[in-house]
């Protein structure tokens, strides 16, 4: 066992030091271009289309709901404590790095995203896709999506899943002496009524509880920087010299700066690796592009907004000189020295919500996936119940070798999504172009097949899709 884990450890090293961020970055960096940095010049859009997606009356998904789903799963207990590692590992200069990061790494999100939804598939009212389907449907490799599809299932429905309800028990327990026992068992009742009720229900509950409590999150750290907000330009002075200044090039800290900040970013925002096109599919938009730029616009929440709260927060502080080594401990300690005690059960609360809404957005991702193995219903059920056992399993156990091996697939994973989305761009852009050319003649973007040249395999985007825009417009 030793030994396994020390060959895991080291395959980890060499992905996420090396080949992953070489990849992430250089693909995002074409993606941006190609793209003529479509996350810079449609943020209007962006936010426009997400608010008529959180007021769309449909019967599928909205895109809002989608949106949700999405930041429900990359929205996780690592905005909380992995900022705060990468901070104190890296130095204060890990933000700029890790903003950086989210801004070319948010056109890979809209590529992934754009693709799809162009290749997504019917589920009843409602409708399912992601990587493993236009792996099948546009490059004509099941084998390639059944690969993904195992990965993704084996990573987020289940390993990342005990993690989280791992963190849930241990921080409830701290905090409030809840038994880890009676924790695991509502977490794994209240798992299961979701997840049982279908894409519809995990809507519905990301629908409530991210805007919430990112919302929640965001206005406390708001808090603090006007309680500091004299200090405000020291700080971004601080993390701008720490990335650049000449004594941590001089140290050796400027590529420990580098390392973890664009770690924690790739790690956190999750672009370009597979996992939220999956929610991205869901959604019944009338052209493909809106449900990009609404993803891409997730980017920037996720790292942006909700890892810049922690690390104000931390920086304000001053504790990220400290050697505390566990990092929800260090964004309690800060959080607590500037607004007083109760911080700490603010915390647990903002991780119990951070971490169960992650366990409704990994399980849905292995759902999708699991239909493009098998479409037989008792397959999607032994699935469902092998998370509800995870659950409970990782509420009461050691989790650190899972943790790692989990790490390892997703890089697996990441790597098999960006060689095709390499592959598949042009379509993308030419999607994009699209998009805009309908814009430029005044019209509300409508996709139809037919509108790329040569694309086949396409299931949602023909006369029926028409038909279903017609009878929404009366």
């Amino acid at each position: 066992m030793e030994m396994l884990e020390t060959v895991i450890s080291t395959l980890n090293n060499a992905l996420w030091s090396y080949i992953l961020i070489i990849l992430l970055i250089g693909m995002g960096l074409y993606f941006t271009f190609r793209t003529k940095f479509v996350q810079f010049r449609m943020v209007k859009e962006m936010f426009k289309l997400l608010g008529e997606g959180a007021t769309a009356d449909k019967k599928g998904v909205s895109s809002f709901q989608a949106f949700c789903i999405s930041t429900a799963s990359r929205v996780g207990t690592g905005n909380l404590a992995g900022v705060a590692i990468a901070i104190t590992t890296g130095g204060p200069g890990a933000v700029f790095w890790m903003w950086l990061i989210a801004l070319i790494g948010s056109a890979s999100a809209f590529v992934e995203t754009t693709l799809a939804q162009i290749y997504k598939v019917k589920d009843g009212d409602a409708f399912r896709g992601g990587p493993a389907y236009y792996m099948e449907k546009a490059l004509n490799a099941r084998w390639m999506g059944i690969t993904f599809a195992v990965l993704i299932s084996l990573t987020f429905g289940l390993a990342f899943n005990s993690v989280q309800a791992n963190t849930i028990t241990s921080a409830l327990h701290e905090s409030f002496g809840i038994s880890k026992w009676v924790m695991a068992l509502i977490l794994a009742v209240v798992t299961a009524v979701i997840i049982f009720g279908g894409i519809k229900t995990i809507a519905k509950v990301s629908e409530v509880i991210v805007p919430i409590m990112a919302g929640a999150y965001v206005l406390v750290a708001l808090v603090v920087i006007i309680m500091n907000i004299k200090e405000l330009p020291s700080i971004f002075a601080l993390i701008f010299e720490s990335a650049f200044g000449i004594s941590e090039v001089a140290g050796g800290a400027l590529g420990a700066a580098m390392m973890n900040g664009i770690k924690r970013g790739l790690f956190s925002n999750e672009a370009g690796m597979g996992s939220a096109p999956n929610a991205g599919a869901t959604a019944d938009v009338s052209h493909p592009v809106k449900q990009g730029l609404i993803q891409s616009l997730g980017v920037f929440v996720d790292t942006l907004v909700i890892c810049s709260s922690t690390a104000f927060i931390i920086l304000f502080s001053g504790l990220y000189t400290s050697k505390e080594s566990d990092g929800i401990v260090l964004t309690q300690n800060a959080l607590g020295t500037s607004l007083g005690s109760w911080a700490g059960i603010f915390l647990a609360i903002i991780v119990l919500l951070f971490a169960f809404s992650s366990i409704l957005g990994n399980y849905y991702y292995g759902e999708s996936n699991i239909g493009f193995i098998n479409e037989n219903k008792i397959w999607l059920h032994i699935y469902r119940g092998a998370v509800v056992g995870m659950v409970v399993f990782g509420s009461l156990a050691s989790l650190q070798f899972v943790w790692n091996l989990a790490d390892l697939l997703m890089g697996l994973m990441a790597i098999i999504n960006l060689i095709a989305i390499a592959l598949l761009g042009k379509i993308a852009f030419a999607a994009l172009a699209d998009y805009q050319k309908q814009k430029k003649s005044g019209k509300d973007p409508v996709f139809h097949v037919n509108n790329i040249k040569g694309l086949k395999n396409v299931e949602c985007w023909g006369d029926q899709a028409d038909q279903a825009v017609k009878n929404e417009d009366r």
